[in-house]
C-alpha cells in the first residue's frame, strides 16, 4: 500500500513521534510511507528511516491555510496513494477539501485519528468525517461516539503503542551519567521522582509540587525532576512554578530540567515516574513508555493513563486529585518495593501497526465514500 500521513508539523510531542515509528513499521513491512507536514526536527529521522517527507504549511489555525488545497489536490493527484491518514483537524480540513475537488476515480480513501478529546465544533467535526476513525483510547471512543455523529461500525479504538524493546534493552552509560551530574549535580544519590510533560497548567505540575512536600517530609533522599519545556505564551506559568516551589520551601528538592531528548535514559534513571493531568488525557503516552522501561509509574485514576495502568500496573492508581494519596502511594512504591509490571500486546508498537494496517485494508474493500 501507498500512505500518505498528513500531519501539523514534526517536533517532539506524542503524535509526531507515533507518525515517525508509524512510518517506520509501514517501510519495514514493504509499504511506500509519505508525510505531509510543516517540518521539523524529527523529518530528518523519518526520511532516514526510509520514508518520504513533503514540507507544506498545513498547520496553522487560520483561514490562509485554505491556500494550500490546490497544493494538496496536486500532492494527492502526484502520489495516488492507497491511504491519506488525517492526524489533526486542520490537516484534515485541507486534505477532505482538495480530495472532494478530485474526480471520484482519484480519491483515496481517508482514515483519521481523534489523538484527543476535542472541542465539540463544526471544526473538530471534520475528523469525524473519513472512512474509518481510530480512537487512541477507550475514552476517547465513549467521547467521539457521545458527541460526534460516528457509526460504531466505523471506529476502531486502537491503543498507541510502544516499541517496548527500545526501552527495555538500554542500560545507562557513565558517560550519560557524568554528563547530566555535571550539570545537576543534586540529583547525585538521590532516589528520584520524575514529573514528564510540557509545562502546561492542567498537566499537574502544581499538584506535583503539592505531592513532593509531603514526600521530601517522610523521605530525605527524594528529589523530583520536571521534564519540559514551555510552551510560547506559558512562560508565565513556569515562573509561577518556580515561585510555588520557592514557597513550599523545595528550591533544593525539585529541579526543572527543561526540555530534553533523553527520556529513554531518563526513564531508567528515574526511580517513580509520576502523571498528574488533572483533567482526562486522551492516552499518556510517557506513562506506557516508563513501564516499558521498568520504571513503575503513579497516576490519578482517570482518562487514557488510568487505562493504561489498569492494564499493566494497577498498583500505582490513585484517587483523581488527592495529592496526599498520590504521596502516600509513592512512598510505598519507593520502599523496597519490587514492581510486577505488565505490558499486554495492545500497547505494543507492533499491535498499533497490525491493526492499524487492518483498518486500512477494511476500507479499502468498501466502495469511495459520497463526497
Amino acid at each position: 500500500m501507498r500512505i500518505l500521513q498528513a500531519l501539523p508539523a514534526l517536533y517532539s510531542g506524542g503524535v509526531e513521534r507515533g507518525t515517525v515509528e508509524f512510518a517506520s513499521d509501514l517501510v519495514r513491512l514493504g509499504h511506500e510511507s509519505y508525510v505531509v507536514s510543516n517540518g521539523g526536527p524529527l523529518a530528518k529521522r523519518l526520511e532516514k528511516q526510509g520514508s518520504t517527507h513533503i514540507q507544506m504549511p498545513i498547520h496553522r489555525k487560520s483561514p490562509a491555510s485554505f491556500g494550500q488545497i490546490r497544493p494538496m489536490r496536486k500532492l494527492i493527484r502526484e502520489l495516488q496513494p492507497d491511504i491519506i491518514h488525517v492526524r489533526s483537524r486542520m490537516p484534515a480540513w485541507i486534505v477532505r477539501l482538495a480530495w472532494k475537488s478530485l474526480p471520484a476515480y482519484q480519491r483515496p480513501a481517508i482514515v483519521s485519528t481523534f489523538h484527543g478529546m476535542y472541542s465539540v465544533n463544526r471544526y473538530s467535526a471534520i475528523m469525524a468525517k473519513s472512512d474509518h476513525v481510530i480512537a487512541v483510547s477507550n475514552c476517547v471512543r465513549d467521547y467521539v461516539l457521545h458527541n460526534f455523529q460516528v457509526p460504531e461500525h466505523k471506529l476502531t479504538v486502537i491503543q498507541r503503542g510502544v516499541d517496548v524493546d527500545y526501552f527495555q534493552h538500554r542500560d545507562l552509560s557513565e558517560a550519560w551519567l557524568t554528563a547530566l551530574f555535571v550539570q545537576f549535580p543534586q540529583l547525585d544519590n538521590k532516589r528520584i521522582l520524575m514529573m514528564p510533560g510540557r509545562i502546561s497548567r492542567w498537566k499537574g505540575q502544581l499538584e506535583f509540587l503539592e505531592a513532593m512536600k509531603e514526600i521530601v517530609r517522610e523521605k530525605l533522599d527524594c528529589h523530583g525532576i520536571v521534564v519540559g519545556g514551555a510552551e510560547p505564551g506559558k512562560e508565565h506559568f513556569m515562573e509561577e512554578l518556580e515561585q510555588h516551589r520557592a514557597k513550599l520551601g523545595l528550591n533544593d528538592k525539585v529541579t526543572f530540567l527543561g526540555q530534553r531528548d533523553d527520556m529513554a535514559e531518563l526513564y531508567l534513571f528515574a526511580d517513580l515516574v509520576c502523571h498528574m493531568s488533572t483533567k482526562p488525557e486522551p492516552f499518556g503516552r510517557t506513562v506506557t513508555e516508563a513501564l516499558a522501561s521498568g520504571t513503575p509509574v503513579v497516576a490519578f485514576n482517570r482518562g487514557g493513563a488510568a487505562e493504561t495502568l489498569q492494564a499493566c500496573f494497577r498498583d500505582g492508581l490513585v484517587t483523581p486529585d488527592d495529592t496526599r494519596e498520590f504521596a502516600g502511594v509513592a512512598l510505598r512504591l519507593l520502599s523496597d518495593y519490587s514492581p510486577n509490571i505488565e505490558i499486554p500486546f495492545r500497547f505494543r508498537l507492533e499491535a498499533q501497526t497490525e491493526s492499524t494496517l487492518e483498518v486500512y485494508r477494511k476500507v479499502l474493500t468498501k466502495a469511495p465514500p459520497s463526497p
